[in-house]
């Protein structure tokens, strides 16, 4: 276990007084892992710098959007100019509608969005319009898949066959979230009873396809695509969250992924954060245009916001997007992944050690098991004390992974194969001492 560093040690305890558990943010307080969280003071590139001057190579990449890695010349270059011009105006400019145009341009899926500021905002807004559009009130979501701290999605799963879910957190009465039922990712049985019984009242099912908060589990081809057909059979809404695989497993988003195994797969709905901001704090969910027309001000589905399309946040996403548009970028972007995820999964087996892992574009995941989980009961029966033990030793050792067992990595533009290749000798060393 690593031992606490002083100047992050002393501004932790110093942020205990004034914020919550002194982060703002959950699993940036290192409970999962235990430790002293580590305070950055700068990053660039692959690299982040602590509050001691110490470098680490980033796996986090601010939990997706540094596609590009840190201070993007581009990038950089497009904030400081809108940044001039001005922080916010509360009305409309030209640039959220280029940033619209350049998503659309590359998801078949969808022909309007709407911009909002982040995926939780996102997220909610999109179940409102299933909800308006249908005129029904039941979902289904997946335990294991996050979408955001918005109170109907605050909800675990049962033991039981298609069980109504329960709030899991405070605050959350329990008629909030009556309509919500939670299900068993990948279980294509308890998929088909659930909408024997609740198809005609259901508005949507919202789904990560490729569930970034359980690390790394992949929605199967055959569950996506008898999802498909149920929602066509019943008239719910297939939901796609995209927050965190948008634009970072493919240009064309999960999405196209499942489109490839699928010919002529589309969700209903799509919800996208963290790549399409840059690193800014701006997200969007999008559809059809028959669908989009239930949206204020043209249709009775009410959302608002006062910072939604921000030019500084626009000018970020739009020239993020316009870099990972250009030919051969996710090419070599699948390439430096695939050869991480392939250097650790060789550094473990060297080792003797139980360990799976998958990796799409710029995303990956691993766990100390013999297999890949399929959903979140098998997730949470991985080796999460190793884990913690690896996640410490590849700390020390200067690398940066999420400090979760339940949270992917992220490979950037930025990363070298000098830096895949001292991730990997840490991660001999680390599996040695874990």
């Amino acid at each position: 276990m690593s031992t606490d560093f002083s100047r992050n040690a002393q501004l932790f305890e110093r942020a205990q007084a004034s914020i919550p558990g002194g982060v703002n943010s959950p699993v940036r307080a290192f409970r999962a892992v235990g430790g002293t969280p580590r305070f950055i003071a700068r990053a660039d590139g692959a690299y982040m710098w602590d509050a001691e001057g110490r470098q680490y190579i980033d796996y986090i990449g601010s939990w997706g959007p540094m596609i590009l890695g840190h201070g993007h010349p581009a990038v950089l270059e497009a904030v400081l100019r809108a940044a001039r011009d001005g922080f916010s105006f509360g009305a409309p400019t030209e640039r959220e509608v280029e940033l619209a145009e350049e998503i659309i341009r590359h998801v078949p899926s969808i022909e309007q969005v709407r911009l909002v500021s982040s995926g939780t905002e996102a997220a909610m807004s999109a179940i409102r319009l299933a909800r308006g559009a249908t005129g029904r009130s039941k979902l289904i979501k997946f335990e294991g898949c996050y979408h955001g701290h918005a109170d109907a999605l605050l909800v675990k799963a049962g033991s039981g066959l298609a069980t109504f879910g329960h709030p899991t957190s405070a605050g959350v009465p329990p008629e909030v979230v009556q309509h919500t039922l939670v299900l068993r990712y990948n279980d294509i049985e308890q998929l088909e009873a659930a909408f024997a019984t609740h198809g005609a009242d259901l508005a949507c099912v919202m789904i990560e396809p490729i569930a970034g908060n359980m690390n790394f589990v992949r929605a199967s081809v055959p569950f996506v695509k008898r999802l498909r057909e149920l929602c066509d059979q019943h008239g719910a809404l297939l939901v796609f969250d995209e927050v965190m695989t948008g634009f970072r497993v493919a240009l064309g988003s999960a999405q196209s992924v499942y489109a490839r195994a699928l010919p002529g797969f589309q969700p209903d709905l799509s919800v996208f954060g963290k790549v399409i901001g840059g690193g800014m704090p701006l997200a969007a969910f999008g559809t059809t245009r028959k669908i989009m027309q239930n949206l204020a001000p043209l249709g009775p589905v009410y959302q608002a916001g006062t910072l939604s399309g921000n030019p500084v946040a626009t000018a970020c996403g739009l020239a993020t997007l316009r870099e990972i548009a250009k030919p051969g970028f996710y090419e070599a972007l699948g390439a430096s992944t695939r050869s991480l995820v392939q250097g650790l999964q060789q550094a473990a087996d060297e080792a003797g050690v139980p360990f799976a892992s998958d990796c799409e574009g710029g995303m990956f995941g691993f766990f100390f098991g013999p297999r890949l989980p399929q959903n979140y009961d098998e997730v949470m029966a991985t080796d999460k004390e190793r884990f913690n033990r690896f996640f410490h030793a590849m700390l020390d050792r200067g690398v940066y992974l999420a400090p979760a067992l339940y949270e992917a990595g992220f490979v950037s533009s930025a990363h070298t194969a000098q830096d895949i290749a001292a991730t990997v000798q840490a991660a001999r060393e680390a599996l040695r001492a874990a």
